[in-house]
């Protein structure tokens, strides 16, 4: 399924008569890239300083690269990012950035600053289709699966915004870094995306380039069984799944991914994902929806579908957005909904609800484009 839908799903390639963009390749298609220009190795590993160290567009400004070189990489090659189309801050802080692609798609991008963290939340995806029903990017079809380029990308956006780069070769700027924590938890499923999303993420935990330590990158998936023990043996970064519900029919329900992968070949899968161990947890979310999943039942059958799992819940207050049809638990029925998990020594803490006031909240995510066309759909009706 996954190869199929990476196929039918594919980003754009670029056209012949456009100058490559050299963000996104690895560091063999760099080399490559050098190869094919007649250069040395040692100009990809140039290059690469450059592009993901110092986060430099401009060829000319690339002075270890000689004159000639950088003139015949302007006419050739290109370091290009999304595009900016709109910023938004919060009241809290909480920033978030929709960016427009190549081909007129959009994508939102979320960064979430806190005392002792500053985690950046992206996206694999233009839409999603998962259709998980109380989801706002679950309403937005799939339109394509996102290149290297553009999910590395939206870091390197993010990091031009908060003025992160170094000004010189140092490893990190004078004030320190902004961004400690990657999440791929923005629109879209990463595991059916995982070559593109691999590469991505391999560039971003490169020590000579961005530099985002694997510790610090956190995979979020609906349960994408067959691509699970793939991911954790080639990036083993944290996984992060979303449960939501406690049996089958109830997760079936607002979690269709549940009719072909459902809970035990879920848990099983999450059971033998490679490196997990008590230090180093899988963390389940679990968005509390009222009357739905939070009964005391609930909560004590999730003890018991995480027996041997060494995990974390995540407790998720649901985020309302324009159409949906779930609320949200009473913050008494979610304290007890935690209080029930902790007495059997899980871990659940209730996440902060961050961004909500510009619609960058969890599940909330959904490109402006989609946004402006239902509600011109909408509008027309009632004409």
């Amino acid at each position: 399924m996954s190869q199929s839908h990476a196929e039918a799903f594919a980003p754009p390639r670029e056209a012949d008569d456009e100058r490559r963009n050299l963000v996104g390749l690895s560091r063999a298609e760099l080399a490559a890239v050098m190869a094919e220009l007649g250069e040395k190795p040692f100009r990809a590993k140039q290059l690469w300083h450059w592009i993901y160290h110092r986060g430099e567009t401009d060829f000319a400004a690339m002075t270890t690269l000689s004159k000639d070189f950088r003139a015949r990489l302007t006419e050739t090659h290109v370091v290009r990012r999304p595009a900016v189309n709109q910023a938004l801050i919060s009241k809290d802080g909480t920033r978030k950035w929709l960016l427009s692609l190549p081909d007129g798609q959009e994508v939102e991008t979320v960064y979430i600053p806190e005392e002792d963290r500053g985690t950046l939340c992206v996206s694999s995806q233009v839409g999603c289709t998962l259709t998980c029903k109380f989801c706002h990017t679950g309403t937005q079809r799939l339109v394509r699966n996102l290149s290297p380029a553009e999910i590395v990308g939206q870091i390197m956006v993010a990091r031009d915004d908060l003025g992160e780069w170094p000004k010189d070769d140092s490893e990190v700027p004078a004030e320190g870094r902004k961004i400690t924590n990657i999440v791929l938890m923005g629109m879209g499923e990463p595991l059916y995306n995982y070559d593109n999303v691999a590469t991505a993420m391999k560039i971003a935990m490169d020590n000579e380039g961005l530099s985002i330590s694997k510790r610090k990158i956190t995979l979020s998936t609906s349960g994408v069984v067959p691509e699970m023990e793939r991911c954790g043996r080639e990036l083993d970064v944290n996984l992060a799944v979303s449960l939501h519900a406690t049996d089958d029919e109830t997760r079936s329900k607002i979690m269709p991914i549940n009719n072909k992968y459902p809970l035990k070949m879920l848990l099983d899968a999450c059971r033998n994902y490679p490196g997990t161990h008590n230090a180093r947890r899988i963390t389940f979310e679990y968005v509390m929806l009222k009357g739905v999943n939070d009964s005391d039942q609930d909560a004590k059958r999730l003890i018991r579908l995480l027996k041997d799992i060494p995990a974390k819940v995540n407790l998720i207050p649901f985020n309302p957005w324009p159409g949906s049809f779930f609320e949200c638990s009473d913050a008494a029925r979610i304290k007890r909904f935690a209080d029930i998990l902790s007495a059997a020594h899980i871990s659940s803490p209730v996440r902060a609800t961050r961004g909500d006031d510009i619609l960058a909240a969890c599940g909330q995510l959904k490109s402006e484009s989609e946004r402006k066309k239902k509600s011109e759909r909408a509008a027309a009706a009632a004409a």
